[in-house]
């Protein structure tokens, strides 16, 4: 990957500090500024062709100021000195326009991160176009020489990007930290008798030499696609359901947005006011691990300086608290959790059992392996989204099965987790395996 020519960690540090000097003296009672640089490497092919090849290298300066309550916000793209001056210009201006708000501000200082701890988040992938280009043909290739069915591809990429962000305010807070992020990805599709049939897999870690083997890759995504060949309907019923682990993953997906403090201020939730209540089976645990080594949810410090901790989120399957940043905890009247931006690797415990163990917990029922549409009411909590995946007769895997939809209530859904899988993704902010859920409507024919 080309060398981007951007400042070091001490040149944004300094960007920050001026861009903070600045707001104050021209009048801010408060101001938080953040800096970042990133550039990356993108390259995709198909049927052995190279598609597309993306080089990225973006910088942006945003800065956020208080004046009272008073709020404004602006950003550039330009690190300059006069690019600075007039960002923190118009971001005064348009504070001078916004009605007062009584909850903005600031975390409170105590909050802020003060030693930050090495994540080992940086570990740059040093290739070039053409070696990227060859690892994805590799990976495509070896999805296409899986069997005969498989005849045709929507491509497989590889990607390689790094990131410096540094963040300030007038707390005296700064702190910055590298990180990288890798992976690569294939498609194909399988026909047979006049049906195709399409799937993926991918890999993804912060450390190149984690990835999985390009040719696995590819192979995985080709044995997926023919397992699904030959899928008909089900009819229409009520069934066990077990979720594979990156689909358990959006489970959990939708539980953090239930408990964000701004789902929670709004009144828009499924789980409003829920802290302290069991919304899960007491063999279910949710723990926040924000200072993993080198996982992919990992960060010191959240979006607004405030110090990541360690945190038990459910706890027997009761609901310990809310996912805040500064602004909704204030509106609640509560801390500040450390979640401006999102969680920090959210890890669900429970009873694990490897594949064939929960296939014979499951007995006879539904294994989704992919969803469809966006069914989900965050209000309500009502559940309902087109699936594919296999039916299960008494423990065994057999038919797969499409154009289907499965439907309940997230607070049910959740109550109703029977066991989870061994097999944790990692490979996003959400630690979680395959989920069973004791029941759920099944709609076919």
């Amino acid at each position: 990957m080309p060398d981007a020519s951007h400042p070091d960690q001490s040149g944004l540090e300094n960007i920050v500090m001026r861009a903070l000097a600045l707001a104050r003296r021209r009048g801010a009672s408060a101001a938080e500024a953040g800096v970042s640089i990133s550039s990356g490497l993108s390259v995709t092919v198909r049927l052995r062709e190279v598609e597309t090849i993306e080089y990225q290298r973006d910088r942006s300066l945003g800065i956020t100021v208080y004046v009272g309550h008073r709020k404004g916000s602006a950003s550039t793209a330009n690190l300059s000195s006069s690019a600075v001056e007039e960002t923190v210009t118009k971001a005064l201006s348009i504070a001078s326009f916004t009605a007062e708000d009584e909850y903005a501000g600031l975390p409170d200082a105590a909050l802020m991160a003060r030693d930050l701890p090495d994540l080992d988040l940086s570990h740059p992938w040093d290739i070039e176009a053409p070696e990227a280009i060859e690892l994805a043909k590799r990976c495509e290739a070896a999805g296409l020489a899986v069997d005969a069915r498989i005849r045709n591809s929507e491509g497989a990429s590889v990607s390689t990007h790094r990131r410096l962000r540094v963040f300030g305010n007038s707390h005296g807070f700064i702190g910055g930290y590298p990180s990288t992020s890798h992976s690569v990805s294939c498609v194909v599709l399988g026909q047979s008798n006049g049906e195709m049939q399409r799937d993926y897999w991918y890999t993804a870690a912060r450390d190149w030499r984690a990835l999985e083997d390009v040719e696995e890759v590819g192979r995985k995504a080709a044995g997926k696609a023919l397992r699904r060949l030959g899928a008909d309907k089900l009819p229409t019923r009520k069934a066990p359901v077990l979720f594979a682990a990156e689909l358990a993953r959006g489970l959990i997906g939708h539980l953090v947005a239930a408990i964000a403090g701004g789902a929670q201020y709004r009144r828009s939730s499924f789980l409003l006011d829920a802290a302290g209540q069991e919304i899960f089976p007491p063999t279910i645990s949710l723990i926040e691990r924000p200072h993993l080594r080198g996982a992919m949810g990992s960060a010191p410090f959240d979006g607004e300086g405030v110090a990541t901790r360690d945190r038990d989120l459910v706890v027997g399957g009761v609901l310990t608290g809310y996912l805040l940043d500064a602004y909704s905890a204030r509106k609640l009247g509560l801390a500040s959790t450390g979640n401006a931006g999102g969680v920090h690797n959210l890890v669900v415990l429970g009873e694990m059992l490897d594949i064939d163990a929960l296939l014979r917990r499951l007995g006879t029922g539904l294994l989704v392996t992919e969803m469809m549409g966006q069914g989900v009411n965050p209000v309500t909590g009502d559940y309902s989204r087109g699936a594919a995946g296999f039916w299960v007769e008494n423990g065994i895997v057999g038919r797969p099965v499409h154009e289907i939809t499965v439907a309940g209530n997230l607070r049910d859904m959740y109550r109703g987790i029977v066991a989870l899988g061994d097999d944790v993704d990692c490979r996003g902010a959400i630690h979680c395996g395959s989920m069973l859920i004791e029941q759920m409507t099944i709609a076919g024919d």
